[in-house]
């Protein structure tokens, strides 16, 4: 032991004077601009002799890419995308639908008729401007209020509706809560209560893409400016860009989480700040704008296949409340939604690219409301007519053998009910 002590004691020693002499000797530095640059393994930046205190307000706000104006209006022809009559009709038709569903599906539940409901008013653009720029085989990892994503990529009103009403023909069998929608067909995983949580989920699934051979699939997530303060966001942001993962992180800033308004939810220049300083490319869009959306996603999406990760930060502004549970009048002014439900309803916007391009007009739009409406009702009223899920359902498809504990509860409850089943409503539910 004192021999290698010895022994390291030398070595250590010799080293310091060999950089004792080396510091001795001129060295080349290297420049940027006329100033040095320091190459610490942790950074590369300049030195300075002026000690600076940087801030939010040190550098200009990352811009906030558009494409149409308040009216419907192409502000620069080169960014218009050209999309096929088709595809916009497409956009704009499940944009309508959606809105339809939000105002019957919320009434059912304000009728008791379900537990729960979110609406996405404000935030169509974001959706099928996104929605339209993916392929069907890329991957979704929502949050929950992403509903115009699931029904442009094929999901039914149907199968929405039979989830917000738990019934047989739910595929969650009627064990989540209502829109917590999920489609294994459609490459949409279920959503999760929990905030934040499909983000590092998001990060690790576009790894295993990376590791594909010849892979040409991408991963988008959603996720809103509160769930952004989660621990699991800034984990998320650091694995997509050390990684370099095909990922596109999309933030929906919507100003307000639940009660708390984005002033109150975090400093600096907002999400997309966050972006360049972990090292992620960055790009901030007009959310109420479905064309720039569109374009956003188009250009991160190409990026992302090319293994650079992107967020967006997509603004635009919640206009109903957070949902059933939440009256949001007692926190902003009516006023204050007004202006945004008039000056930047993304809905209306499009809708006026579309007539000036004569693609839309008074009578398709009334033809379509008046379709929709009435399908919702229909569908809602077959929904609630349909038997629950068999009880026993609580206990399958979490375990592939069924571990002896669960066993005995399912036992336990079938002896139960077959002692009291008169006071349950078991006709409700299927039969085995």
């Amino acid at each position: 032991m004192a021999l290698r002590s010895g022994v390291s004691f030398l070595r250590f020693h010799a080293l310091r004077s060999s950089s004792r002499l080396l510091s001795t000797h001129t060295r080349p530095e290297v420049q940027q601009n006329g100033k040095k640059i320091a190459e610490f393994p942790g950074a590369k930046a300049p030195y300075v002799t002026e000690m600076k205190i940087l801030n939010e307000t040190s550098y200009e706000p990352i811009p906030i890419y558009r494409v149409l104006d308040n009216n419907g209006d192409v502000l620069i022809n080169s960014e218009e995308p050209h999309l096929d009559k088709e595809v916009l009709l497409n956009m704009y038709r499940s944009m309508v639908q959606l809105n339809q569903m939000d105002k019957i599906l919320y009434e059912s539940q304000r009728q008791g008729r379900i537990s729960f409901y979110m609406t996405n008013y404000g935030e169509e653009g974001m959706h099928l401007g996104s929605a339209a720029a993916l392929t069907p085989q890329d991957l979704v990892f929502a949050q929950y209020r992403e509903v115009g994503v699931l029904l442009y990529r094929g999901m039914t009103m149907t199968e929405l509706v039979n989830q917000c009403y738990g019934n047989h023909e739910d595929p969650g069998k009627g064990r989540h809560m209502p829109v917590h929608y999920g489609s294994k067909q459609h490459n949409i995983v279920t959503i999760s209560s929990p905030l934040a949580t499909q983000m590092p989920q998001a990060v690790g699934a576009a790894y295993a893409f990376k590791r594909t051979p010849n892979n040409d699939r991408c991963v988008i997530c959603y996720f809103g400016e509160g769930a952004a303060s989660e621990g699991d966001a800034f984990a998320a942001f650091n694995f997509a860009a050390t990684l370099e993962c095909p990922v596109i992180l999309f933030c929906r800033n919507n100003g307000y989480a639940i009660s708390t308004p984005s002033s109150e939810q975090y400093r600096g220049d907002g999400i997309a700040a966050r972006g360049p300083s972990m090292g992620i490319h960055t790009i901030r869009v007009d959310g109420t704008d479905t064309l720039a959306v569109y374009n956003a996603v188009t250009k991160a999406r190409e990026m992302a296949l090319q293994n650079k990760p992107v967020l967006i930060e997509a603004m635009s502004y919640r206009v109903g409340h957070h949902s059933t549970s939440d009256d949001s009048t007692a926190y902003r002014s009516l006023e204050e939604i007004q202006k945004w439900t008039t000056d930047e309803n993304p809905v209306q916007k499009f809708r006026l690219y579309l007539e000036r391009k004569g693609l839309w007009n008074e009578e398709a739009e009334n033809t379509l409301v008046k379709d929709s409406r009435n399908f919702i009702v229909r569908t809602m009223q077959e929904a609630e007519k349909k038997k629950k899920p068999h009880w026993k359902e609580m206990f399958e498809d979490v375990y592939y053998d069924k571990p002896f504990q669960l066993q005995k509860q399912m036992q336990e409850m079938e002896e139960h009910l077959k002692k009291y089943g008169e006071h349950y409503p078991l006709d409700s539910f299927q039969k085995e």
